[in-house]
């Protein structure tokens, strides 16, 4: 919390961020998929059809590449993504989604336009559309100290 008692931006859309992968998650386990961590939701969203490489997973994701091959390996384990040889390079593997995967993905995504339609009835389309707009704004380099 700041001076005034409000929480900070980064707080507040943690926290916004925080409400979608839960909800998600638990609209996942309600339709029988199998159980997946934030992590895991998150590099299913950055990879691509073809397959990423878990660096550029990594690098998507903003973790390391520990983290992005953990969370890999887990969602490989659950059937849900393969690893295969990069045509464009012997010494790299690509991860992508199996034709299960796939079905999850999708089913993923229109949980997701779900509980953004709960979202606008609950704060108001206006605010989601405002919401939406700024978070697709070019907010330009970070600047730490220098405001403006």
């Amino acid at each position: 919390m700041n001076a005034s008692g409000a929480r900070s931006l980064p707080q507040l859309l943690g926290d916004a961020r925080r409400w979608f992968e839960d909800a998600l998650t638990q609209a996942l386990a309600e339709a029988g998929a199998a159980p997946v961590s934030p992590t895991q939701l998150g590099l299913f969203a950055v990879l691509d059809e073809q397959g990423t490489t878990v660096a550029e997973l990594a690098r998507r994701m903003g973790v390391t590449r520990q983290t992005a091959h953990q969370a890999a390996h887990g969602l490989i384990g659950l059937g849900l993504l393969e690893q295969v040889a990069d045509p464009s390079s012997a010494r790299q593997r690509l991860i992508r989604r199996t034709a299960e995967g796939r079905r999850t993905h999708q089913q993923a995504e229109l949980l997701l336009a779900r509980l953004e339609h709960a979202l606008a009835r609950r704060i108001g389309a206006d605010t989601l559309t405002a919401l939406r707009t700024a978070l697709e704004a070019d907010w330009g380099p970070p600047s730490p100290g220098r405001p403006g």
